[in-house]
């Protein structure tokens, strides 16, 4: 006897590019979760190329646009109405214009929205007159959005300060936690004792700031690893050998698994201006990695819960964060006990709330 269908049976899902952003990899890795319990996935992706289309997994439904830019994935919204999913799900802050435009071209025949909040609500990177624009925005989510994810409690929380969002429309559901990746080559790494950054080369993640506070610890002989892609190479690239510091600092590029790497690492460093649950915060603690990081989100607080497991320092502290690199980076110091990783049952938590939300628009509709 056939299972009865699930009233989410058939998702979408969408995103610009596999380039290997944090929120891409997130995603793919609920898709395959979804997948691998019997849910039908749409995946619409602007360009599919890039390091993370080895992660697409089998058995999902992908729809190229053949345009990455927000304006070249508007097909979104015809193409939603073209395939008819049961419930549509926003990967990201970055994504949701996307959303709207999806819900404002469809109106009533739109599916359900579920987004996901992926970064910081307050920007300290926003000037006065974008601030306050981007408040308004935030605050125009609760009309086309029928429910918000967070990924830890103070993000609801800041969700419902922010977006003015009634607290029933918040799920809180970590990310699912990254998986060794079979048959992955770890980078070469230094041979010694070294600090190792894990992100975009992007200007969210103020490499430059890490590469500048590393140029002032004492100890000459540690090493700095910066694992990543992206805009901001050159830029990196130039600040290092202007540091006189290319015998010291090396920047190998995207890595399939860095998980290898963070174990190896003596401590881990985060120095972003904003982030929304810093997943490799997580995944270092996890093999008893310590970490520094600034306080680019209120989530950090509920990852470095005790002095034991790493030091947070104000973004733009330069002298709070050398004090933290040298404490961390002092030969001998001791390493945290491994702390598990949330998120094991995040696919299936999804699928609950997006059955949910199916069903009470079925409900709407026949009253």
């Amino acid at each position: 006897m056939l299972s009865p269908r699930p009233p989410a049976a058939h998702i979408l899902a969408f995103a610009q590019t596999l380039q290997g952003g944090g929120v891409e990899k997130a995603l793919l890795r609920l898709v395959r979760g979804w997948n691998d319990l019997g849910r039908r996935v749409t995946l619409v992706i602007g360009d599919a190329t890039g390091p993370l289309a080895r992660d697409l997994p089998g058995g999902v439904d992908v729809h190229l646009l053949g345009r990455s830019t927000m304006i070249g994935m508007g097909g979104l919204a015809t193409l939603t109405q073209e395939i008819g999913p049961d419930v549509l799900f926003c990967p990201g802050n970055h994504y949701s214009a996307l959303a709207a435009w999806t819900r404002l071209r469809l109106g009533h025949s739109c599916p359900p929205i579920v987004a996901k909040i992926s970064n910081a609500l307050v920007r300290r990177d926003h000037g006065p007159a974008f601030a306050m624009a981007y408040r308004r925005w935030l605050r125009w989510h609760p009309s086309f959005v029928d429910r918000l994810v967070a990924m830890s409690p103070a993000m609801a929380e800041e969700a419902c300060a922010e977006m003015g969002a009634d607290p029933a429309m918040l799920r809180v559901i970590p990310n699912p936690p990254v998986r060794a990746v079979d048959g992955a080559a770890p980078p070469a790494m230094p041979r010694g004792r070294f600090l190792l950054g894990v992100g975009r080369l992007a200007s969210q993640k103020r490499w430059d700031r890490l590469v500048a506070a590393f140029d002032q610890i004492a100890d000459r002989d540690m090493a700095l690893m910066i694992v990543g892609e992206g805009s901001e190479r050159a830029a990196l690239e130039a600040q290092i050998a202007a540091l006189g510091l290319r015998d010291r600092v090396s920047l190998p590029g995207h890595v399939t698994d860095p998980t290898p790497v963070i174990a190896r690492a003596t401590a881990l460093a985060l120095v972003s201006d904003f982030e929304g649950v810093p997943g490799v915060l997580r995944e270092s603690l996890a093999v008893g990695t310590p970490v520094i990081s600034t306080d680019s989100s209120v989530a950090v607080r509920e990852i470095i819960t005790r002095p034991s497991l790493g030091t947070i320092v104000t973004a733009g502290d330069t002298a709070g964060l050398v004090a933290a690199l040298e404490h961390w980076l002092a030969p001998g110091r001791a390493r945290p006990r491994p702390v598990p990783q949330p998120g094991e049952d995040a696919a299936a938590a999804y699928l609950d709330l997006f059955d949910e939300v199916v069903l009470e628009r079925r409900f709407a509709m026949a009253a």
